[in-house]
């Protein structure tokens, strides 16, 4: 593989080009939104500062990792790509579109794979006449830092593609482990029910914002608390995630906490908004817990 495209210019999708750059993969990154791009771009040098403060990247390799990324606002740049990974919103409608669009445009050898945290691969390649060329690729937030690729095999996933993928995945530096396609694969179907405990635990008011991440990172030696982890992530995409696994499985262990949907509804999305179950405030380093349980 020598050119690879990502669709969607979201956190996930400018951090996966940004890696695969930094590795000379010669990337297009396609968002219909200029301002998207923009942001990603900015986003992307960013990163790439950080990184040569921490003597990850030379500096002298930034502008040279930047110029290996062509940002695109038309899908049709994807053309001559021998991988796409598609990066957009959790929404099956429009992966499944997307995913049938793909394949219209790029060569019959070139594989299509799915960024999705949740949504079964299967599903969405029902429209593609070569499903044995798709597969899932979900990379972990934030992609240059963390190790872990989780590939999801279809149920049509040939081993031509699954070994073409992860053979990429550890030239890149990650260490890819394969599941099979089932709601949640095995990262959210064990993660998610966590997080949607302790927002029942909190809803319940057994505990409260602060109590519930100190236990967890003090006493499961957890990196960050299950409900600062929620904020990170995105309390809309842990909702959208519960209700893949809720409606998958049918079993009501999986179903959404209401305190979850209410804050969703209610636009608190958590860092993304600025708020969740803390204050995100660019001015000050420390937490200050947001919501407050009412017993």
């Amino acid at each position: 593989m020598k050119k690879i495209s990502v669709v969607g210019a979201g956190t996930m999708g400018n951090g996966i080009a940004h890696h695969l750059a930094t590795f000379n993969f010669d990337v297009t990154l396609v968002d219909l939104s200029e301002e998207r791009l923009e942001k990603a771009r900015k986003t992307i040098a960013k990163n790439l500062d950080r990184q040569i403060k921490k003597q990850i990247v030379d500096a002298s390799q930034k502008e040279k990792i930047l110029s290996q990324i062509e940002f695109a606002t038309s899908i049709s740049k994807i053309d001559s790509s021998d991988l796409v990974i598609e990066a957009v919103n959790e929404n099956p409608d429009l992966k499944t579109e997307l995913f049938k669009q793909i394949e219209t445009i790029i060569s019959p050898n070139a594989i299509i794979a799915s960024n999705t945290s949740s949504i079964s691969i299967t599903e969405l390649a029902k429209n593609v006449e070569n499903p044995e060329r798709t597969i899932g690729m979900h990379f972990m937030n934030p992609v240059p830092v963390m190790k872990l690729v989780e590939i999801i095999k279809g149920y049509k996933t040939n081993d031509s593609t699954l070994n073409k993928i992860v053979d990429l995945t550890k030239k890149i530096d990650k260490q890819p482990v394969i599941v099979n396609d089932y709601p949640g694969f095995i990262s959210n179907r064990v993660l998610m029910p966590m997080i949607n405990e302790a927002i029942c635990a909190l809803y319940e008011g057994v505990a409260g914002v602060k109590e519930i991440d100190t236990i967890m990172k003090l006493g499961m030696a957890h990196p960050m608390g299950p409900l600062q982890l929620a904020d990170y992530i995105g309390l809309d995409v842990c909702l959208s995630i519960l209700r893949v696994l809720y409606n998958g499985f049918g079993n009501p262990k999986y179903a959404p906490c209401p305190l979850l949907q209410n804050m969703v509804n209610a636009g608190n999305l958590g860092i993304k908004s600025g708020e969740g179950f803390y204050w995100y405030n660019n001015e000050s380093k420390e937490l200050t817990v947001s919501y407050t349980f009412l017993k």
